[in-house]
């Protein structure tokens, strides 16, 4: 009982970030901007510890808006470098904007009392301490924010695997990519809050290439990503449970194990 009573709403919440973020990583594994979750989210985690320098608590309101600004400018550049620079790899910008956003974070807590420990806070979360409330909360915004996505599913996919193809077809790419990458900014922005920026990563990533390098159609990708994420998310708070580990680094370790098997087989079929 004791189990059930301290695991319930963290596993429900990783569910509910699995749920979304399995989503997203699909579409960034075929925009080819990996890190691109790791850069938003150190932005959100820019404009928190700006908050900081006004008396603002991480986990406060204000501090949540001034992380979503943040993330809403980093969508903005994220969606302009694609369209506008084209001598320089898109993921090149999105690296210097994460080191940017990264070094500034770290500088503007050092101007904050008890800065490192919110920097800590900001990397590895505490989605064990996560209330009913707050995962209740999440799993609305997230649904709102799903519903769009299935709305525009197949035009924001098509300019994920296909941008010349989607502009042929006189679609906007600048405004497709703002409006994925605004979405991606409300659910990184929660999300981090939650989970911590390495958790929210590995969440994002993991089950997209599990189900890439599983074989499986495309049509079941998302279904193996969502099985392949919810079952680590399991076993790994269950480790951190009965060997006493930090629960977000042992999600992220039993998440990066995961794929262990299938790359090796993958390898051994060439």
């Amino acid at each position: 009982m004791e189990l059930i009573a301290l695991m319930a709403a963290p596993f429900a919440a990783s569910v509910v970030l699995v749920l979304i973020h399995a989503y997203l990583g699909g579409h960034v594994l075929r925009r080819g901007v990996i890190f691109v979750d790791l850069a938003m989210a150190q932005f959100a985690a820019m404009g928190a510890a700006m908050g900081l320098l006004f008396g603002f608590e991480l986990e406060s309101v204000p501090a949540y808006f001034l992380g979503l600004a943040s993330a809403l400018s980093a969508a903005g550049l994220f969606a302009a470098a694609r369209r506008r620079i084209h001598s320089v790899p898109q993921e090149a910008i999105i690296g210097i904007a994460y080191v940017a956003a990264s070094a500034a974070a770290i500088l503007i807590a050092d101007r904050a009392p008890h800065g490192g420990e919110h920097i800590k806070q900001i990397l590895v979360g505490s989605i064990l301490w996560v209330s009913w409330t707050e995962v209740l909360k999440t799993a609305l915004i997230y649904g709102a924010l799903g519903i769009l996505l299935g709305v525009v599913h197949q035009r924001l996919s098509l300019v994920s695997e296909n941008p010349t193809l989607a502009a042929e077809k006189g679609q906007n790419i600048f405004a497709w990519d703002f409006l994925f990458y605004s979405v991606f900014a409300f659910v990184v922005t929660s999300s981090v809050r939650i989970a911590g920026v390495l958790l929210v990563f590995s969440i994002l990533i993991v089950p997209a290439v599990f189900a890439a390098l599983s074989g499986v159609r495309k049509s079941l990708r998302l279904p193996v990503a969502w099985g392949f994420g919810i079952v680590m998310s399991l076993i790994g708070m269950l480790a951190s449970y009965f060997l006493d580990l930090p629960t977000g680094a042992a999600v992220v370790v039993v998440f990066a194990i995961g794929l262990v098997p299938l790359t090796i087989r993958r390898r051994a079929k060439g």
